[in-house]
């Protein structure tokens, strides 16, 4: 059935459901970092200990994106995203019984091994079922529900794990992904894959180096947002000595800022692409630098995070849009190569923090982002000179 063939409201619910699965592969991922230092406690870890299950998890997700993509190219969309929700649904409940910490390591690496496929074949799944000339308003709406993870996901996934226990929000996640399973497999039709790619469209992508430096970028900047973000939650409570009820407000400020940044990029993205990206570069710079000094006042710290969440938002729809437009011929390789590289960012800036924090005040671990964050504005400067005519092309 193509999707001229049927109503718009039926269009519409399709690519709402593949949004509220975004929210809740977000939430899933991110969610851990509001809850570091309970799971901690439950096993009489460190914070920065737990936090490596974060470089586990990002770095699964980065190392088998690819080869699952290639894995499962010519399956059938709607069957393979039934095949994600059970691996998902299963690797939760896991979550929730975990006896110790590495079988809640192996839950989130069966977590992970169901993002690596989600996200390489989502956002062209959004695109494929949205209402004719609707494309844009359907990716607009995947990136809403990936922001509404950090609004909403992130922050109520702390308020129930320190009210029932962080067992609770991995389990009521698993529970949410079994209702979005029922909702796909009534609501989306076979979708046979299409322009997915193959092995040989790797080469091909490897040829074109405005996409390679893109992907450097991201790996930049993406380290620089999560060798901090990764730990925001100590750092709230012991660096801002503010408390739960303050780092559970600070967290929803932060991932409602997301949604502000989803609406700026949507305004700025057509008439100002490379304005867009670099100013929002440059505010999250800023807002690393002075993360301390802004910590020890609630007010100021509340707006840093509206800034910092702004502006990271429209970091990541700016340069998954750049993706999109440079591989046309091969989306779901470019994209599992972005999911990717991405997530290696997210590992390596997990990584970072953990030994910073092992090693100095976590007070201080702000400058370390910024000077990466610098770095990342450097090199977007120059591949933006350097490979401007591609770019306008695209």
């Amino acid at each position: 059935m193509n999707n001229s063939d049927v109503s718009r409201s039926t269009a519409w619910l399709r690519v709402i459901t593949l949004a509220f699965a975004a929210f809740i592969f977000n939430t899933s991922e991110f969610v851990p970092v509001g809850l570091l230092t309970d799971i901690g406690q439950s096993f009489s870890m460190e914070t920065a200990q737990v936090g490596l299950m974060l470089t586990i998890y990002a770095w699964v997700v980065a190392l088998m994106s690819l080869p699952f993509m290639l894995l499962t190219s010519n399956l059938e969309r709607r069957g393979l995203l039934v095949k994600i929700f059970i691996l998902f649904i299963a690797s939760h409940l896991l979550s929730f019984m975990a006896w110790n910490f590495w079988v809640l390591v192996i839950s989130r690496i069966g977590i992970a091994l169901s993002h690596a496929v989600f996200w390489s074949i989502t956002a062209s799944l959004a695109i494929r079922v949205a209402p004719m000339g609707k494309k844009t308003q359907a990716l607009s709406m995947l990136s809403t529900g990936t922001a509404l993870a950090m609004v909403l996901g992130l922050p109520l996934g702390r308020i129930v794990g320190q009210l029932l226990g962080w067992r609770i929000t991995f389990l009521l996640i698993g529970v949410c992904a079994l209702a979005t399973l029922v909702f796909i497999i009534k609501l989306l039709p076979k979708l046979p894959s299409e322009h997915s790619g193959s092995l040989k469209s790797v080469p091909m992508l490897l040829k074109r180096p405005a996409l390679m430096s893109l992907y450097l970028l991201a790996v930049l900047i993406v380290t620089s947002h999560y060798t901090v973000y990764s730990y925001i939650e100590p750092f709230i409570r012991h660096a801002a000595a503010l408390g739960d009820d303050d780092t559970t407000l600070l967290l929803l400020i932060f991932g409602g800022s997301g949604i502000i940044g989803s609406v700026v990029f949507g305004v700025c993205s057509n008439r100002y692409p490379t304005a867009l990206l670099v100013g929002a570069i440059v505010l999250v710079a800023l807002c690393l630098m002075i993360l301390h000094p802004a910590a020890g006042q609630l007010m100021s710290f509340a707006a840093l995070s509206v800034i910092w969440g702004m502006a990271f938002m429209a970091i990541g729809l700016s340069m998954q849009v750049k993706v999109l437009a440079l591989a046309p011929d091969a989306t779901d390789v470019a994209m599992s190569l972005f999911s990717g590289i991405f997530n290696l960012g997210i590992g390596a800036g997990a990584l970072l923090g953990n030994q910073f924090i092992l090693r100095a005040d976590i007070g201080n671990i702000g400058y370390l982002g910024a000077l990466l964050a610098c770095i990342s504005l450097a090199w977007c400067l120059f591949i933006f000179r350097r490979y401007r005519l591609e770019l306008r092309r695209a």
